[in-house]
């Protein structure tokens, strides 16, 4: 048997496996990113698979003392910027055609508590999906994911200042969506 060869598989398994861990712990989360920045269940499932295959791809230039999350967050929005700009520009679609949250049901939720949810969450989807896509992933990271300033930065790859800047504009261009002061 080649040596090189069996030097090299024990480390591509150990790669692989560590990969899997981490795809397994921040799936989730990668998914819900995806689909708060795309609008759409499709587009969200299109976007995470297409990260997961270019950070698979792109492994070995992983840091394993920076925070794998943040990494993944930075190829979803970066893959999100490239399909836009590939579009030529973002689709425009009513707000009777926005979907609602209720992938997964909160069971522990009354029947009324899921149905307001659901409103609630399908009126937030709308207002996030009217911002700009820079807008929208700054808001998400910020709001929804509890990410810090310094940490978006870093995903976006653009300055504090403006971090500070779009997550602010975003908010308030969400509240005049919603129609709340």
């Amino acid at each position: 048997m080649n040596r090189s060869l069996a030097i090299t598989q024990p480390a591509a398994r150990s790669r692989t496996a560590t990969f899997e861990e981490l795809v397994e712990k921040h799936y989730r989360q990668a998914y819900n990113i995806a689909y708060r920045i795309s609008g759409s269940a499709t587009d969200a499932e299109d976007l995470t698979q297409e990260a997961l295959i270019r950070a698979y791809q792109s492994f070995d230039r992983y840091q394993p003392e920076l925070p794998f999350a943040n990494w993944l967050y930075r190829i979803i929005a970066n893959l999100h910027v490239d399909e836009l700009r590939r579009r030529g520009r973002a689709r425009i679609e009513s707000i009777d055609a926005c979907e609602s949250l209720a992938d997964i049901p909160d069971y522990d939720a009354d029947p009324a508590g899921q149905v307001l949810s659901r409103e609630i969450e399908g009126h937030l989807q709308c207002a996030l999906d009217s911002l700009s896509p820079d807008f929208r992933t700054a808001v998400v990271l910020c709001d929804v994911e509890g990410l810090s300033y310094e940490e978006i930065a870093e995903i976006m790859r653009c300055s504090i200042g403006t971090v500070r800047s779009r997550v602010h504009r975003g908010r308030k261009q969400m509240r005049k969506h919603l129609g709340v002061s």
